[in-house]
């Protein structure tokens, strides 16, 4: 196994970097706000399209992010299809639709190339494992640039892992290896669903980037040497910490942290959204589930929030997220959503990510009174 570091993300983090670091170390360092876009939309249709422009033009279009830029999209295809395969009746994943429209929306606006990532099995780059998921890769690959798609379970298309380090030292992990998609990027990008996680509470921007880590490394059969054909989820290394990473790969800080699911899964995603932030993030809130994450969570059901949710920062997309669902973004654990687990917005705010103060977020388009869905006490189902 082999890894590079990356010098260019440690370029792009730059200013935010110190800052990261100053506000871990206990330095007065506000978490930054931006502004977030709320759109209307009730159908997977031509009026998605709008919506979705609409709503990059409300936080000052996209432009200037992507023209020229290699942008990688990171999407939400949430769970192992050969278990659980398309359910209509439970829209949990990305619908094909949205991310079509995505993708024209970054050709128009001038981007180089776009890469499609996310992380499935089997960890293979074979194009037509993509449209198990209804994907139009087809009419995708013709929108206008040139577009690639990476399976990031793995090492994939590249010849070693690359080290991205967590600017403040880490929660869980002080670094990670990932697939080469997260730092060959100019831009990245979180297409993600309205819902709640059984876990973690809620799962929108920031826990859309817990998939980064490939099972090859973070799964439980990656063995003491890793595994470039995983099998086996990443629940014993990263929800349990029952088994550590192969050798060579960055371990645990601490050997005797909570060996908890709620209290790790948002530290990790946190310590993920460190190492390769979010640069825009889409939330579909048009239809969603409430009640768990997926069709494994028995008693969930359908939620039309009939909405569009877009942002430049993860932190205070997910907290308008979290308002427009009837919550308080900074709430506690033991208090609805967060039944399970810790708030991942409040600790990736504390390392200077971004703002949960609802007041400092300027919200563009509906407000958010306006854009209000009931989504319960959480994830009971």
């Amino acid at each position: 196994m082999t890894t590079h570091s990356v010098s260019r993300r440690e370029v792009l983090a730059g200013v935010a970097g110190l800052a990261l670091a100053g506000a871990a170390r206990g330095q007065t360092q506000p978490a930054p706000a931006s502004p977030v876009s709320i759109a209307r939309c009730r159908a997977y249709d031509r009026t998605f399209d709008e919506a979705l422009a609409s709503s990059l033009d409300r936080i000052g279009g996209i432009g200037s992010l992507v023209k020229g830029k290699t942008v990688a999209v990171k999407l939400n295809l949430t769970g192992n299809i050969t278990r659980f395969p398309n359910r209509p009746d439970l829209p949990y994943r990305n619908d094909p639709a949205t991310v079509l429209a995505l993708a024209r929306q970054l050709a128009r606006a001038g981007a180089a190339r776009i890469r499609m990532i996310e992380s499935f099995f089997p960890a293979r780059q074979d194009l037509e494992l993509w449209a198990r998921y209804g994907l139009d890769v087809n009419a995708i690959n013709n929108v206008g640039c040139k577009v690639e798609w990476e399976n990031t379970q793995s090492r994939g298309q590249a010849k070693q892992y690359t080290r991205m380090k967590v600017p403040w030292g880490g929660y869980i992990f002080p670094a990670f290896d990932l697939n080469h998609s997260f730092a060959d990027c100019d831009v990245y990008v979180s297409l993600s669903k309205l819902k709640h996680h059984w876990l973690a509470g809620v799962t929108m921007t920031l826990k859309n980037s817990f998939g980064n880590t490939p099972c090859s490394l973070y799964g439980g059969d990656c063995g003491p040497d890793g595994n470039e054909d995983p099998r086996q989820e990443r629940g014993a290394v990263c929800h349990n910490g029952t088994l550590a990473p192969p050798k060579g790969v960055p371990q645990e800080l601490s050997a005797e942290s909570p060996r908890e699911p709620g209290y790790r899964i948002p530290r990790i995603v946190t310590d993920l959204n460190g190492v390769r932030p979010v640069d825009l993030a889409i939330v579909d809130g048009v239809e969603s589930i409430r009640g768990g994450e997926g069709a494994w969570n028995r008693g969930v059901s359908m939620i039309k929030p009939g909405v569009i949710l877009a942002g430049r920062n993860a932190v205070c997309t997910d907290a308008v997220c979290m308002a427009v669902m009837g919550y308080d973004p900074r709430a506690e654990r033991g208090t609805r959503p967060f039944l399970r687990g810790n708030n991942t917005l409040r600790l990736a705010e504390a390392v200077g990510i971004g703002t949960t103060d609802l007041k400092k977020i300027e919200v563009a388009g509906l407000s958010i009174k306006e854009a209000y869905c009931d989504y319960g006490e959480g994830a009971t189902g």
